[in-house]
């Protein structure tokens, strides 16, 4: 998997004294965009010198990776398996749009209960899914495993090295690492997390192999795939004012967040801040379903 040239977009701020750039990861690829190419990129070698025939992977209904795990299956010939959270969703006369898509692209799958869904990482779970459906290449959920921390951490180039700030979204943390150890000895490293909880800084503080960097978790908009109007309106905005369209579940939460802190003078003058846009926009349309239903409005 070879990763396309991505560049860095300014984002022209009135009225502020710092700097501000956005690194557009979501125009690596349309469909394994930002992140997921990052994560992919070495799995997928792994997977081919394996001579492995089947990929299986985890998610819940709209997982960005789930998505992405289809569509590189059947760009790189391997069968897919998706272990996906909520049976209650197996019965649904239509999949969403996330499901939909990886079914298209050839992608099987297995809908477990959430409490079957939480043993995904033990072994007698993974041996009754070997028994089930033969030999495969094991991908985690979120991608995040050490080979796709190294492609992440390919994410900051030399070119970067001048910013003081790096800021991304964090899921499972595998891209948070992966930046995280690939920072310049003058950098520090600012994390939005998607989720709720303490438990994503307790796993940074056991991972991580610096300490360049620090979780802002009051941007997370009540939890992983929760939203807001105002959250809404300033996606929307974002793309009027910039032409940068952002997920609702990740890295819109992020930009938000550090917009946020910059009207309230959390950085010094003079800081350079890059944002880190980790893609995911096949999220907006399951988002805008679910957004119809509350008649509120859609994302752009």
């Amino acid at each position: 998997m070879t990763i396309p040239m991505v560049y860095n977009q300014l984002i022209s701020l009135d009225n502020s004294n710092v700097s501000l750039q956005i690194k557009r990861e979501d125009l690596i690829h349309q469909f394994i965009s930002g992140n997921k190419f990052r994560k992919l990129k070495y799995n997928i070698e792994a997977a081919q010198l394996q001579k492995a025939r089947q990929l299986l992977t985890f998610g819940g209904a709209f997982s960005n990776h789930i998505a992405a795990v289809a569509f590189a299956g059947k760009t790189y010939h391997f069968e897919t398996i998706g272990i996906i959270r909520g049976d209650e969703i197996e019965n649904h006369e239509e999949l969403n749009p996330t499901l939909q898509f990886a079914k298209d692209c050839g992608m099987q799958f297995e809908f477990v209960t959430r409490s079957d869904y939480r043993l995904k990482e033990s072994e007698a779970f993974i041996e009754s899914l070997n028994h089930k459906f033969g030999d495969f290449y094991l991908i985690p959920e979120g991608g995040t495993n050490d080979l796709a921390i190294k492609g992440c951490e390919e994410i900051l180039t030399e070119d970067d090295s001048d910013f003081d700030y790096i800021c991304c979204s964090i899921g499972t943390g595998g891209t948070f690492l992966g930046i995280c150890n690939s920072l310049k000895p003058n950098q520090k490293l600012l994390g939005f997390p998607a989720l709720k909880g303490d438990f994503i800084e307790n796993q940074m503080k056991e991972k991580a192999k610096n300490d360049q960097w620090k979780i802002i978790s009051e941007y997370h908009f009540g939890g992983y795939g929760k939203v807001t109007p105002d959250l809404i309106d300033f996606i929307n905005q974002f793309k009027a004012d910039y032409k940068v369209p952002l997920d609702p579940i990740y890295t819109g939460k992020m930009v938000y967040g550090v917009m946020d802190l910059i009207r309230n003078n959390y950085f010094k003058v003079g800081t350079k801040i890059l944002l880190i846009h980790t893609g995911g926009l096949q999220g907006i349309q399951g988002m805008n379903n679910s957004l119809k239903h509350k008649k509120w409005t859609l994302i752009n």
